[in-house]
């Protein structure tokens, strides 16, 4: 019988295939519709993931489309999770191919959603039918769970404990390696305030679709003529801004360019929004969109707002003005905070409503707390071991402001599926997954699963 890594090595045109035909579908989450609590799309995506999965002779569930699972080993017995996503981001700026067409060019699969999060929970599903077709004993069962709103709401999860006990343990292959055993954080707030009596003209501003994304292009219209866009064009030049004012119909149009990112990581990312806010303060704007340029602008570290905070195990706060609408009703946005485990949420929120004072609301609208996992822990050791088996390299555990399904579990930490030289391409355009990576991810994901649920002397070589 051939063994586990054998399996793998044969399966590379066969796993391509599959996740060409998951990429295609455009599984951002839409308006709910009967049969489809997140839009169709997504109930494809869950549909086909669970039908390839019977196909490979794996029991599968469906629980309402709203979430799904693959099991195998002996059903019910102290259950591994392993939790993916199958829904992705919109696609947003930038794209330089269809993001939806599963392109390759070189050693790069070129989609939305091949990092974040199907290219991962592909190579799961293949490391579980290796381990499957090679016949190797599990001492407990081990669970696929294949959730739909991880980039919102995590509805999925919550429907999923209403109707079915999550595993107590396990990992999510939807950050980095080695190991993530703590995750910051996670706080949004929605922000309102009514428009401003004087100062700049802003006829309309509409940026953004995620708190969690940072904004690539901003656009507002602004009341002016082209001697007005001039000026500003000569401005953005002076205050090293990319921002364009071009004449339309309707106004000046201001464009503010970035580079799309993930709120996560703001250090690799520029914020549009920032760069539009600026400007907009220096051609003589007020009320709260002044406030917001005063007080964020460019940060990304909540020093304008009073929450600069950091601590030796999770690291910086980080601070992503995600969403920016603005028209003759006022101002709506909001912010997406990863704070670390010794801040208090709270105290933040407090901080940040004295920040903005009292023409801007402030509203809670979720609030994760910390995640932290021991690093000697069985799961941990065991995830290192099988990193450090597959790759040869450093066992250690890092920290992320990224939130991942792993901290829905009592013990459950980060596992991939990006390696540390890899740059972070989560909610970028032109997003893709190494393919020489996706398949190191199988073979790694595969001896994990075999160290944690093998009977005594399972082997995957």
């Amino acid at each position: 019988m051939e063994t586990v890594q054998q399996i793998i090595d044969e399966s590379k045109n066969e796993l391509m295939n599959t996740l060409r035909n998951w990429v295609r579908i455009p599984s951002i989450k839409g308006p709910a519709e009967p049969g489809a609590p997140f839009g169709m799309p997504v109930r494809r995506a869950l549909e086909a993931a669970l039908n390839d999965a019977q196909a490979m002779g794996f029991a599968t569930r469906n629980f309402d489309h709203y979430v799904g699972d693959v099991r195998m080993g002996p059903l019910g017995v102290d259950p591994l999770g392993i939790l993916v996503h199958l829904d992705v981001v919109p696609v947003g700026d930038g794209w330089t191919v269809d993001p939806f067409a599963g392109i390759v060019e070189g050693d790069h699969f070129i989609a939305r959603g091949t990092s974040d999060d199907k290219g991962p929970a592909v190579a799961a599903l293949f490391a579980l039918n290796a381990i499957r077709r090679a016949g190797v004993p599990l001492k407990r069962e081990v669970r696929l769970i294949f959730g739909c709103d991880e980039e919102s709401g995590w509805e999925d999860i919550d429907y999923y404990k209403a109707h079915c006990e999550l595993p107590r343990t396990g990992f999510s292959p939807d950050s980095s390696y080695p190991v993530i055993n703590t995750e910051k954080g996670l706080l949004v707030l929605e922000l309102r305030a009514k428009p401003a009596e004087d100062g700049l003209k802003i006829i309309s501003i509409a940026v953004g679709e995620r708190h969690n994304v940072i904004p690539g292009i901003a656009t507002a219209l602004i009341e002016g003529d082209a001697e007005l866009g001039e000026r500003i064009n000569r401005l953005a030049k002076e205050m090293t801004l990319d921002v364009e004012a071009t004449l339309t119909e309707g106004g000046l149009k201001l464009t503010a360019t970035g580079i799309l990112g993930h709120a996560a990581y703001p250090e690799i990312a520029h914020n549009a929004i920032g760069e539009l806010l600026l400007m907009l303060r220096a051609l003589g704007v007020t009320g709260a969109l002044r406030t917001l340029a005063d007080t964020i602008g460019l940060e990304y570290d909540g020093e304008g707002l009073g929450v600069s905070v950091k601590d030796a195990t999770s690291g910086p706060l980080t601070c992503n003005l995600g969403i920016l609408q603005y028209d003759e009703k006022g101002l709506y946005a909001v912010l997406d905070f990863r704070y670390p485990l010794l801040a208090n949420s709270s105290r933040i929120i407090e901080t940040v409503k004295a920040a903005l004072g009292d023409e801007i609301e402030v509203l809670k609208t979720s609030d994760k707390p910390p995640h932290h996992v021991a690093p000697n822990s069985e799961l941990v050791i065991a995830l290192l071991d099988a990193y450090h088996s597959e790759t040869g390299r450093p066992r250690e555990c890092v920290s992320t402001g990224g939130g991942t399904y792993a901290r829905c579990l009592e013990e459950g930490v980060a596992f991939g599926a990006s390696f540390p030289e890899e740059e972070d391409v989560a909610h970028h355009a032109d997003e893709y997954i190494s393919l020489d990576s996706l398949m190191l991810n199988v073979r790694i994901l595969a001896r994990a699963v075999v160290a944690l649920a093998g009977a005594v002397n399972a082997e995957v070589d």
